[in-house]
C-alpha cells in the first residue's frame, strides 16, 4: 500500500510543478512559497479542528528540524522549476533516493543490500540521459538549485521517518511543514516586496500550488511512515514520467529518444530496487 501512496504522491507533486511554473510568471519564488505553506497549513488546520483532533506535540524540535530542511528543499526546487524546463527540475529533484542511499549506509550505519545500491545507481544513470540533452549552459544554476533540494530533500525523509519512529501522524507531520514553509515564505516575501497581486487565474494557480502540495506531502509522509525507506523513495521516480507528460501537453516540450531512454532506465531501476527490497529480509528500522 505504501507503494500507491508514493506513486500517488508522485502525480500530485507533478501537478503542483505545472501550478509553480506557471504561477512563477505571475509571482515571485518567495510568494509561491509562502502561498504553498499557507494554503496547505489553513486547509489542514480545518481538517483537524473538523476531525476533532489536535495539533499539539512534545515532538516540537523533531517537527521544526523537519520543517527547516523541508523549507529550504522547497525553495530550491521551486526556484529550479522557475529556471529551466519542468521535466529537467523534476528529475534533478528527485536524485534525494541517492543521497538518502548513502545518508542510511554511511551516516546512519543502516544495512543496504548492495544490489538495492546499484539499481538506484541505474536509475540515477538514467537521470543523466534524461538530462544530457536538456540542460544547456545558460541553465546551470536551475540545475544546481534542482540538485540541492536533491540533498535537502534527503535529510528531510530522514526527519519524517524519524517522526514516524515518535508515534507523530501524517496531519500533524505535514501541519508542522507547512507551518514552517508559510512563516519562512512570509518572512522572506517580506523581505523582497513588494507582493503581486492575484487576479482569478493567479487565485487558481495559488489554490493548486497549495492544494497539491498539501495533499502531496499527506501521501508521500504515509508512504514514508508506513513503507521501506529505499522502497519508498525509489518510487518517487515516477514523478519525473508525470512531468514529462504535463511537458509534452502544456509547453509542448518534446525529448529526443535519448531522454526517453533515459526515462525507461529510470522506472526499471525504481522497479528492480522494489522487487529486491521485497525479496530481503525486513529492514530494522
Amino acid at each position: 500500500m505504501s507503494a500507491l501512496w508514493m506513486l500517488a504522491a508522485s502525480l500530485v507533486f507533478a501537478s503542483m510543478g505545472v501550478c509553480v511554473k506557471l504561477g512563477a510568471a505571475k509571482f515571485s519564488v518567495a510568494e509561491l512559497v509562502f502561498y504553498r505553506g499557507l494554503i496547505s497549513c489553513l486547509l489542514l488546520f480545518v481538517y483537524i479542528r473538523a476531525s476533532g483532533r489536535s495539533v499539539a506535540t512534545p515532538h516540537w524540535r523533531a517537527h521544526l528540524t523537519r520543517g527547516a530542511a523541508g523549507f529550504i528543499a522547497l525553495v530550491t526546487y521551486f526556484a529550479a522549476i522557475s529556471l529551466i524546463p519542468l521535466a529537467t527540475a523534476v528529475t534533478l529533484g528527485y536524485t534525494s533516493p541517492l543521497f538518502l542511499t548513502l545518508m542510511l549506509a554511511f551516516w546512519l550505519r543502516e544495512p543496504v543490500r548492495p544490489l538495492i545500491f546499484l539499481t538506484i545507481v541505474t536509475g540515477l544513470a538514467g537521470v543523466a540521459l534524461l538530462l544530457q540533452p536538456s540542460l544547456n549552459s545558460g541553465q546551470l544554476s536551475g540545475a544546481l538549485l534542482a540538485l540541492g533540494s536533491g540533498v535537502t530533500s534527503a535529510i528531510a525523509y530522514l526527519n519524517v521517518r524519524r517522526l514516524g519512529e515518535l508515534g507523530e501522524p501524517e496531519w500533524r507531520t505535514v501541519f508542522y511543514f507547512s507551518l514552517v514553509v508559510a512563516l519562512g515564505g512570509l518572512a522572506w516575501a517580506l523581505a523582497s516586496l513588494p507582493f503581486h497581486s492575484i487576479d482569478a487565474e493567479g487565485a487558481w494557480l495559488l489554490a493548486g500550488v497549495g492544494g497539491f502540495g498539501g495533499l502531496g506531502q499527506l501521501c508521500m509522509t504515509r508512504a514514508y511512515m508506513h513503507g521501506r525507506t529505499v522502497v519508498t523513495a525509489s518510487l518517487s521516480y515516477s514523478a519525473v514520467i508525470f512531468a514529462s507528460v504535463f511537458g509534452i501537453w502544456i509547453w509542448d516540450e518534446r525529448l529526443p529518444l535519448i531522454a526517453w531512454l533515459g526515462i525507461a532506465v529510470i522506472v526499471a531501476g525504481g522497479a528492480l530496487t522494489s522487487a529486491l527490497a521485497r525479496a530481503a529480509p525486513v529492514e530494522q528500522d
